[in-house]
């Protein structure tokens, strides 16, 4: 397209087949116009730049490009480029749909298969090679586990190589070690604490006091806010799923946790259903061993489903997709924002499309060897909806609000507060750069329509300030990146020590005390080829991809221009110091904390 008063603005491009030569996809990275002078020879003025950074196929017909200047709606001038910004979000919006995998979820994108998305909304994830042949060889053997020693000889093969599932196996019957994983584990998300203990946990003082410090009360210690709740209502009433036809169960535990003089973090009372009862008892430290062991591995069995379909599924992939679909249909490629985001989200509804078609369906992982089965994770998914906020997908809020910000071995609080720091800082930075001030956000209709095609978890729906667009979109952009290193890289690490993260329960939770023996608590524990083949899909979630984007870098054109390059490069000189100093801290730590080195964080929800 061309205006005589300002020379080319659009650029049209179409790959046309040949007689005689191969159908196949080309990617073309940048268009550049030069003038030319009434002899034919280029004129010494910089060339007209116009960013593509995408593959062209015959099927998509025209693609129009312009100027690699990004802008705002009401900073167009030329007609002819509002006109250019319509016809792309109506494009989109015919491709992506908004449809829906559970009612009352959040939504996801109209595809069903990975094939519709093209390939500039597809990815190829190379994954290291894993060698899983012992675990496959446990594939038919749909008994349960005979004893520990059984046990011990399976995680020999599977686990011992690995230092953090060595140190599990070592101390999950701790006390101090499983508060340290509500704190540091693969679901550092739900542990907060208490002022008032809930009115159906059958618990009083008197009850308590033997495991709180001398001349101390639990008034006391609620007071001085060192009372912390694991609370699993989300899980109450809900069926367990069927596996090797046999019926396993789910608990809702409710589970109070101390923090002691010596700044450990451990369990005081766990009741393991919501309803106080005569057959619902509350378990205490001083219980028998192998009762107390059991009550735990019932927290931790209620954790996984909440971990897996919440914290993870929910939380980032679910995030990332929502993200994803509303910026594809109401953000035009040249807006500021679209460039900002997709470099985060684009991998989200290829990885999405596939879970649902897989882990996620008949047949699937959590059908055939996770309690909460296909029947229950529609209910689970709503209820998790219904009752997450805004404010607690935000670091800062969500760390404060569960009072554990300010724990010196909170090492998953003290890393996510400094990497959402930095990104907010960069957020802001890129949103300086084309917002001058509030009124700017106000009258971006095309934010304003973004920001309302995104409906749930009680965020938003309308924007009035620069302030609350740069925390919306590090909420988004930290979802999808450093939230997911925290919940999926880890949780291989946590669950090859089978008894200490166990996907399913093999019999109901116990009604009395003093009933339960060593190899009764085998009997709980998920079958032997059930319990492998969720190792299994473990370790492939685990593995990041060969080629994976670190944290803040970027291949697209666009983040090497001017403004955009020092904001990059500032980023990840930021983060590179994050990563120096979590580095330094963890050789002084017998278990380290690795899951949030910058230098181990995808840039987007990949796997």
């Amino acid at each position: 397209a061309l205006d005589e008063t300002v020379g080319v603005v659009l650029v049209r491009l179409r790959l046309e087949a040949q007689n005689g030569f191969p159908n196949i996809d080309w990617h073309c990275n940048r268009v550049e116009v030069r003038q030319r002078t009434k002899v034919k020879e280029p004129v010494s003025e910089e060339p007209l730049v116009f960013l593509c950074d995408k593959w062209l196929r015959t099927a998509d017909g025209d693609v129009e490009l312009r100027s690699g200047k990004l802008c705002l709606l009401a900073e167009e001038t030329e007609e002819q480029l509002k006109e250019h910004r319509r016809r792309q979000l109506q494009h989109y919006r015919e491709l992506i749909r908004w449809g829906q995998f559970v009612e009352g979820a959040p939504q996801c994108v109209d595809l069903k298969s990975v094939s519709e998305l093209g390939p500039n909304l597809s990815y190829s994830f190379k994954s290291p090679t894993i060698n899983m042949h012992y675990l496959k060889g446990f594939a038919s053997r749909a008994e349960p586990w005979t004893s520990f020693s059984e046990l011990e000889t399976a995680f020999a093969h599977s686990g011992h190589q690995n230092n953090v599932a060595r140190f599990v196996k070592n101390h999950w019957k701790e006390d101090w070690y499983f508060g340290y994983q509500c704190l540091n584990g693969c679901n550092p998300l739900l542990l907060h604490r208490t002022r008032l203990i809930p009115p159906n946990l059958a618990v009083n003082s008197d009850m308590l006091r033997p495991f709180l410090p001398a001349g101390s009360s639990l008034e006391v210690e609620l007071q001085k806010g060192n009372i912390y709740l694991l609370d699993y209502k989300v899980l109450d009433g809900l069926e367990g799923n069927r596996i090797n036809g046999k019926q396993t169960y789910l608990s809702a535990p409710l589970c109070l946790l101390h923090l002691n003089p010596k700044g450990q973090m451990v369990p005081i009372a766990i009741q393991l259903q919501q309803t106080p009862g005569p057959l619902n008892p509350v378990f205490l430290p001083s219980d028998s061993s192998c009762d107390w062991v059991l009550a735990k591995m019932w927290v931790h069995s209620a954790d996984f489903q909440c971990h897996q379909l919440i914290s993870h599924y929910m939380r980032t992939h679910m995030m990332a997709e929502l993200c994803c679909v509303a910026t594809l249909r109401q953000l035009p490629e040249n807006h500021p924002l679209h460039q900002l985001l997709m470099p985060h989200i684009r991998t989200s509804l290829q990885i999405n499309i596939q879970a649902r078609a897989s882990l996620l369906a008949a047949n699937g992982v959590f059908d055939q060897a996770v309690g909460s089965g296909l029947k229950t994770i529609p209910e689970l998914l709503r209820r998790a909806t219904a009752t997450t906020r805004y404010r607690s997908m935000c670091v800062p809020d969500e760390l404060s609000d569960r009072g554990v910000d300010q724990l010196p071995h909170s090492f998953y609080a003290q890393d996510a507060l400094r990497i959402w720091d930095t990104l907010h800082r960069f957020v802001l930075g890129w949103i300086n750069l084309y917002y001058r001030g509030d009124e700017d956000v106000l009258n971006d209709s095309e934010l304003q329509n973004w920001i309302m095609d995104i409906k749930t978890h009680n965020f938003p729906q309308w924007f009035q300030t620069k302030a609350e667009v740069s925390k919306f979109l590090t909420m988004f952009i930290y979802s999808c990146s450093a939230l997911h290193a925290a919940v999926n890289f880890s949780q291989l690490e946590f669950a090859l020590w089978i008894p200490n993260c166990p996907a399913s329960m093999m019999r109901p939770p116990p009604q009395v005390k003093g009933a339960i023996t060593e190899q009764d608590i085998l009997s709980f524990l998920p079958d032997i080829n059930s319990a492998h083949r969720v190792l299994m899909a473990l370790t492939m979630l685990s593995q990041p991809g060969v080629d994976f984007i670190p944290l803040s870098h970027y291949r697209e054109t666009i983040f090497r221009v001017d403004a955009h390059h020092r904001l990059v490069e500032k980023v990840q000189a930021e983060l590179k110091a994050i990563n120096d100093d979590i580095t330094e801290r963890n050789r002084h730590l017998e278990l380290p904390y690795t899951y949030l080195c910058p230098s181990s964080i995808e840039n987007s929800v990949a796997i």
